[in-house]
């Protein structure tokens, strides 16, 4: 017996009945299986190798540029989600490994200057939306267009963190709330280091509910998820719970994500991807000839090309085509 199927037995026998088992995970290529790893332990290991993984350490989660290195990034942030997640899974008997695997893989698709750069795209191109372009990513464009062959459940998890359609796993579905307590709490953080407001600015039933620390907040609401899942066999917070984590959410859009201190560098970043977009729509040539490759026509190229880009060389790449340069004559 391998290792690998020893894990894989270990699964069915303290797993609950209700958890996605790596030993049924499907690959759309079918591959030799790994003697060490099961399938979703491998499908996390190629996405943290991967070279999109890498470039989220550079791209904006909420500030732009900021001054310090302690707030987030792309790149913590998916690492915090991964925690939750694990955490989650671990109290519910799901499948820590996958969720892991989702979490890893959930924001490669996100662009420069996070969220931002995602509108950016969508409104000067139709339809860009940064969890299908994550799928993009590792079924396409990773390893010069052959992909990482990752599990059906994986990618499915992946596509489905956002949005109103549902992953079809349990895991899945933990992975949408695990993102969601991860943001919220990481950037209210990021927020008070920032001076943009403090605890007491948070909205009372937040405070009284979830706490007004980034460390009892998190505790507060997966404590809440793992209690109500168990009882009802669902992915979901009380009633109560998630009615506070909306209002979490709409406060943190209304004082942190929609403040006007971050306007200015948002609309900002806005533009340099709009227009990025518009100048390699104009002259595609100038796309690297992988992304006109693998792409169907040039808006797909371009879209490819701006969206892996991080947000140092988005302004590099933006200068260089747009701001005059000084002659020496």
């Amino acid at each position: 017996m391998t290792i690998r199927e020893r894990t894989e037995q270990e699964e069915r026998r303290l797993l609950s009945p209700r958890a996605a088992f790596a030993a049924d995970a499907v690959r759309d290529r079918p591959e030799t299986e790994c003697p060490l790893r099961t399938a979703f332990q491998r499908d996390r290991d190629r996405i943290l190798h991967s070279s999109y993984f890498r470039r989220m350490k550079h791209k904006t989660q909420v500030y732009i540029a900021p001054r310090g290195d302690h707030y987030r990034t792309r790149m913590t942030h998916t690492l915090e989600v991964a925690q939750i997640g694990r955490t989650m899974a671990r109290a519910l008997r799901l499948n820590e490994d996958l969720v892991e695997a989702m979490a890893l893989g959930h924001d490669l698709g996100h662009t420069p200057f996070g969220h931002v750069g995602e509108s950016a795209l969508n409104d000067i191109c139709g339809h860009f939306h940064h969890n299908e372009q994550s799928v993009r990513i590792v079924e396409v464009l990773e390893k010069g267009g052959q992909g990482l062959n990752l599990t059906r459940q994986v990618r499915d998890g992946i596509l489905h963190h956002t949005g109103a359609v549902p992953a079809s796993s349990l895991e899945g579905q933990l992975l949408k709330y695990a993102d969601r307590i991860a943001y919220l709490c990481h950037d209210f953080d990021d927020a008070e280091a920032a001076g943009l407001l403090t605890a007491d600015d948070l909205p009372p039933e937040v405070r009284r509910r979830f706490g007004d620390t980034h460390s009892a907040m998190i505790t507060a609401m997966v404590t809440d998820l793992i209690g109500s899942a168990s009882e009802s066999g669902a992915v979901h917070m009380s009633p109560e719970g998630d009615e506070t984590l909306l209002a979490f959410r709409e406060f943190m859009f209304r004082r942190v994500y929609l403040s006007p201190a971050l306007v200015p560098d948002r609309e900002r970043g806005y533009h340099v991807v709009q227009m990025l977009y518009t100048h390699f729509m104009d002259h595609p040539e100038e796309i690297p000839a992988e992304r006109r490759m693998l792409a169907k026509d040039d808006s797909e190229a371009a879209v490819d090309f701006i969206s892996e880009l991080t947000d140092n060389h988005a302004i590099a790449l933006f200068q260089e085509i747009f701001v005059p340069r000084y002659w020496n004559f």
